[in-house]
């Protein structure tokens, strides 16, 4: 933690080398929570880059005494909120094209297990196209970046409660859309 508080002090005096070191360090968390939101590789690619071209132009008035991860992760999801909004405006597809996130290498590459695992991961992300965009970044803050509620609130602008009432809600509106799919499997298996 030392060494990043370094690299936010050189990167805020103009030195590029030490905020590409911060893009190196949250370039996967990043990339992997706009996947999360987004749903598709290539928008989750662009959401990152404009998030740390913001972060870049903004450095100057980042808080030392804030965690910069939940800074960067705040300007990536806000991002994704707006281009969320924006797609919902605009879009007017029935299927949107999901890719595969970021993922470390499996202990035991088996193929079925892999299969299995990649139809896990295209439910929870067409699940997670369902909600609202703000439910998604505060699901996604929570459950894949293990944040606090106050963390969520800070990032999301929101009070403690509103994010606990969201998630609540979020929670709900999964698991009906989770138990909706068993039904519908069992009625056509």
């Amino acid at each position: 933690m030392n060494e990043e508080s370094d690299w936010i002090r050189e990167a805020r005096a103009g030195d590029q080398n030490a905020f590409g070191r911060l893009v190196v360090a949250y370039q996967t968390p990043v990339y992997n929570l706009a996947y999360r939101m987004l749903g598709n590789s290539a928008e989750a690619e662009d959401a990152a880059q404009e998030a740390f071209l913001r972060a870049y132009t903004h450095l100057r008035s980042y808080d030392p005494n804030r965690p910069f991860r939940s800074w960067m992760l705040s300007i990536a999801s806000h991002y994704c909120i707006d281009r969320l909004r924006r797609r919902r405006i605009t879009s007017h597809d029935d299927e949107e094209e999901f890719a595969e996130p970021v993922r470390m290498a499996s202990q035991t590459p088996n193929p079925e297990n892999a299969a299995s695992q990649r139809e896990q991961e295209e439910q929870i992300q067409e699940l997670l196209g369902t909600l609202s965009p703000t439910d998604r970044a505060a699901i996604t803050l929570r459950y894949w970046y293990d944040c606090s509620y106050e963390e969520i609130a800070e990032m999301l602008n929101l009070t403690v409660s509103a994010v606990k009432s969201r998630l609540h809600r979020a929670r709900r509106a999964l698991a009906k859309s989770m138990e909706g799919e068993s039904n519908y499997a069992l009625q056509t298996g």
